[in-house]
């Protein structure tokens, strides 16, 4: 499975960004592909969750009602609409996969990662 994240930038804050990741090269009629970020000085966390399949999707509680997870499956890409965005929301996102039957937002149970992408929120 490999995954490639594009879209970051540098935002003021309550601006938008849509994060996207293409996915390759998985058989799995399973798959939860997560959204996780690393703030500077701080842990990678989790922040979201789809499934390839289904309707399973998470949010951590930071972003609810802000951020929006989605899909396309034709496509073989899983986005990130990121609205009314806030300095702490600055950091590395990555989008991460593995096959599960079950999403979630914790970093070890996925198996691949990409490289990551930068946003900055800052006046």
């Amino acid at each position: 499975l490999q995954l490639v994240e594009s879209g970051g930038g540098l935002v003021q804050p309550g601006g938008s960004l849509r994060l996207s990741c293409a996915i390759s090269g998985f058989t799995w009629d399973h798959v939860a592909i997560g959204w996780f970020r690393r703030a500077p000085g701080t842990d990678r966390e989790g922040v979201s969750c789809i499934m390839n399949s289904g309707g399973g999707i998470i949010y951590t509680e930071a972003v609810k009602g802000r951020f929006t997870i989605s899909r396309d499956n034709d496509k073989n890409m899983v986005y990130l609409q990121m609205n009314n965005l806030k300095p702490e929301d600055t950091g590395v996102y990555y989008c991460a996969g593995t096959q599960s039957m079950f999403c979630t937002t914790v970093q070890t149970s996925y198996d691949y990662w990409g490289q990551g992408t930068q946003v900055t929120v800052s006046a």
